[in-house]
């Protein structure tokens, strides 16, 4: 029977949080695409702090390597860090997990920058588990100088 015609298979995969490769491959579900967006966010801790020059975000990342993080700015100057947490498939004989607390899966937050942010000096680092991406901010526009204009005697 194929189960993947019933929606009740579907929300009740998306309550139970199926990873994505247990459940049928072929469906196309923008639902679940955003459930699964909004968990991945959700479970991302940040910071934003702005200092006089840039402005930091930190994000928590343990666990996983700085080549499997990506960061992006996208249009409209928005800041999106992902990846992916994969568990290890390591299974020995007689071997067990008893309990599962550690999310894995995908990670994904998304920033606005502001107007200032200057889109030329942005670098990421990871270090211990934490991801810093600095922005740096344009310099204050200069204050518009009065124009006089010279009255002519007639």
């Amino acid at each position: 029977m194929d189960f993947g015609r019933f929606p009740i298979i579907s929300i009740l995969e998306d309550m139970l949080e199926v990873p994505e490769e247990h459940s049928e491959k072929g469906r196309s579900n923008p639902w679940r695409a955003y459930v699964r967006d909004q968990k991945a966010m959700a479970a991302t801790p940040a910071d934003v702090i702005e200092h006089p020059d840039a402005y930091a975000f930190v994000v928590d990342m343990p666990g996983i390597k700085g080549d499997e993080i990506k960061v992006q700015v996208e249009s409209d100057n928005l800041l999106v860090v992902s990846g992916e947490r994969k568990r290890e498939n390591k299974e020995k004989e007689g071997v067990k997990y008893v309990r599962m607390e550690r999310r894995m899966g995908k990670f994904m937050r998304k920033f606005q920058l502001p107007e200032n942010a200057d889109l030329e000096k942005i670098s990421a680092s990871c270090n211990d588990g934490v991801l810093k991406v600095t922005v740096g901010k344009l310099p204050p526009p200069e204050p518009k100088k009065p124009k006089t204009i010279q009255v002519q005697v007639a």
